[in-house]
């Protein structure tokens, strides 16, 4: 399992669309999933350990950016499930109901989407304004592969929620750490 670190935010970079299926049965787009405020778009799956320290807060924060700041969010899960089985797409279904996901939890079959966001590692979180430009591409809290104290600054979080009030996110940002993304062979 090789960690990494995503690369700094690239301010006002336009928000590739996309058409994926989600655990729900339904498809998802860029423009379906847009909440009023603004999108966070992010890059999971269920077997990485850093996303699995994160989960519950996850949620937490996802429904309230939604429910209170306007901010809607979708999962999308881009490993090759081929090596990884707990990142199928039946697992995916279980995984959300589980955890209550909020959000659309969509499967990346053919791993474009996540080639066109760039996406580097599980977790890797891509949060957009309104008009679909890049405001935040960082870490969601001190958390690695254990879930960091509580109390601690909820950076995914109150970046979202800037971007909400202002459209435009923090200057100062701390990458994601996350497994890499489980690329198929060529």
């Amino acid at each position: 399992m090789v960690s990494l670190q995503t690369p700094v935010c690239n301010f006002g970079w336009r928000a590739p669309d996309f058409d994926l299926l989600g655990v729900d049965g339904q498809r998802h787009s860029l423009q379906s999933c847009m909440g009023e405020n603004g999108l966070l778009v992010m890059f999971i799956c269920n077997h990485c350990p850093y996303v699995q320290a994160i989960r519950p807060r996850l949620v937490r924060d996802c429904r309230e950016l939604r429910d209170e700041h306007g901010i809607n969010s979708v999962a999308i899960m881009s490993n090759d499930p081929a090596d990884y089985a707990e990142d199928g797409f039946d697992n995916m279904v279980k995984v959300a109901a589980e955890f209550d996901f909020p959000f659309p939890y969509l499967f990346d079959a053919t791993q474009t989407v996540a080639r066109a966001y760039d996406a580097v590692c599980t977790p890797d979180f891509f949060g957009f304004n309104r008009a679909g430009e890049l405001q935040y591409r960082g870490r969601f809290d001190a958390s690695r592969k254990e879930t960091a104290p509580e109390g601690v600054r909820r950076d995914l979080f109150e970046a979202m929620r800037q971007v909400a009030q202002q459209q435009t996110g923090p200057l100062e940002q701390i990458p994601s750490m996350g497994c890499s993304i489980k690329w198929r062979d060529s």
